[in-house]
């Protein structure tokens, strides 16, 4: 009669065994044996992978590796099901191994265990073996030999065997049971991070500088440790709202490419815009490329000059507001069908170039836009001017009686001298924050009250001249 210890132990060594061949008959799958995959990226440094393979598996139990998934995967949203057998597969089990074979990481696994250490004599050539106990990795190698303690590099090690949780390539590893036939086709779908995209414009001004020629293009990075070869490419713009964890390192070594490509075709997804590449494309690791987004010729484009002065000055007593004040130049155009345009256009930065007088293209600034519904204007500065200037001083300041109990009322003067060196007569908005309750007293030329705390000019300077705008404001705290 076998004894209930006996019996446990044996329990235990068949448990262990089974363990042992599970993984000895670990099913492997690669990149051969993907047949689709499909990589939908977001703004924020997101991407939904939707990996398609065709595998065998075995009825029942299996330990099943897909190996070459992203190194950035988010374990917890891996979700694996038969398109071929739909209800088939049941997973009871995931394990993510990024621990990747390298030599200091194999190294440092055989802490504790016995590797061979060959030398070569370099007078010789001969080659020597020793058995070596690994005592420590830490900041170099320690190594037991006999009754000697040894520290540095031999010329080479051999290891007679790789650990089981070291993995060549990032691997999702899964046990799970199988119900359906052994010949299927699986989908793997997860979260990473490691791929982004950002959208970049370029726009060239016509001479006149009344239209534009607009080009989009979508620069996408891939830093997430695997390639997606011949992909089906979907970007998604607007801001996903994701549960902040902890922030990844990304590596940030990239080489770049720049393929031309066709347009991207565009469609609503919630309150965010999905755009659809209509051909596969492969995005290698490491890699930045570009593929189209839009082109748009003749876009009527408007050019204006800003200048914005500041709240704090109608508050006290000043004299020079400041000499040669920059003058902004901004560019708007409409995101309609009839100015050639009329897509949703996710953020991205916009760059200017115009042509010079021998007919080369030259960069004159360059702005950041927002994501731009259709329909809405885009506008952007793009560099203040150098021959339009202003000089702004005030001119009086006084506090008056107060109107009621618990105010104060104040009224201030200002002169702004605005100058003009181009060719052509400009006209310049200014615009000035007056803080309180404020009523124009008196001014030299027409203003709109835009909004409840300013105040708006708009100013013709004639060519190779100046326009003095004065005018006095009252203003109640």
């Amino acid at each position: 009669m076998i004894k209930r210890p006996t019996l446990l132990c044996l329990a235990l060594t068949n448990l262990f065994s089974s363990a042992y061949a599970a993984d000895v008959q670990e099913k492997i799958s690669t990149l051969q044996d993907q047949k689709q995959v499909a990589v939908t990226i977001y703004n924020n440094n997101l991407a939904l992978v939707k990996d398609q393979r065709r595998v065998q598996l075995d009825k029942g139990h299996n330990t099943f590796a897909l190996r070459d998934v992203s190194a950035q995967i988010r374990p917890e949203t891996a979700l694996l099901h038969s398109l071929s057998a739909p209800g088939s597969l049941n997973v009871l089990e995931q394990n993510f191994d990024f621990d990747l074979l390298t030599p200091q990481k194999l190294l440092e696994k055989y802490t504790g265990n016995t590797v061979t250490l060959i030398r070569t004599n370099p007078a010789t050539g001969a080659e020597t073996a020793e058995r070596a106990q690994v005592l420590s990795t830490n900041e170099g190698a320690v190594f037991r030999i006999g009754d000697r303690i040894e520290t540095g590099m031999p010329d080479r090690i051999v290891y007679e065997e790789v650990p089981e949780n070291l993995r060549d390539r990032p691997t999702l590893v899964t046990q799970l049971e199988n119900t359906g036939a052994a010949d299927q086709t699986i989908e793997l779908s997860y979260l990473t991070t490691g791929l982004s995209w950002k959208a970049d414009y370029v726009a060239e001004l016509n001479p006149a500088e009344t239209k534009l020629d607009l080009t989009g293009w979508v620069t996408l990075t891939n830093t997430s440790g695997t390639h997606y070869p011949q992909a089906k490419l979907q970007l998604v713009a607007g801001d996903v709202n994701l549960v902040r964890e902890q922030p990844v390192m990304e590596d940030m070594r990239v080489k770049s490419m720049a393929m031309a490509a066709p347009q991207m075709a565009e469609e609503s997804l919630l309150e965010y815009h999905l755009y659809t590449l209509d051909r596969p494309t492969t995005l290698a690791q490491n890699q930045t490329k570009q593929v189209s987004l839009l082109t748009a010729a003749n876009v009527p484009v408007r050019k204006e000059y800003l200048l914005r002065g500041a709240e704090h000055y109608y508050h006290g007593d000043y004299d020079d507001l400041g000499q040669k004040l920059k003058v902004g130049v901004f560019l708007e155009f409409d995101n309609k069908q009839v100015s050639n345009l009329g897509m949703p256009l996710p953020k991205g930065i916009l760059r200017v170039y115009k042509k010079d007088s021998a007919g080369a293209a030259q960069f004159v600034g360059e702005d950041n836009i927002d994501h731009t519904a259709k329909n809405e204007t885009v506008r952007a500065k793009f560099g203040d001017a150098f021959d339009v200037t202003a000089n702004k001083k005030q001119t009086d300041f006084k506090k008056l009686p107060s109107p009621e109990k618990g105010t104060s009322l104040f009224e201030s003067a200002y002169q702004i001298v605005i100058k003009n060196a181009r060719k052509d007569e400009v006209t310049v908005r200014i615009q000035e924050p007056i803080p309180g309750d404020w009523r124009m007293v008196g001014t030299s030329h027409p203003h709109k009250k835009v909004i409840s705390n300013v105040a708006e000019w708009h100013v013709k300077v004639p060519a190779d001249g100046q326009t003095t705008l004065t005018y006095r404001v009252q203003a109640k705290y």
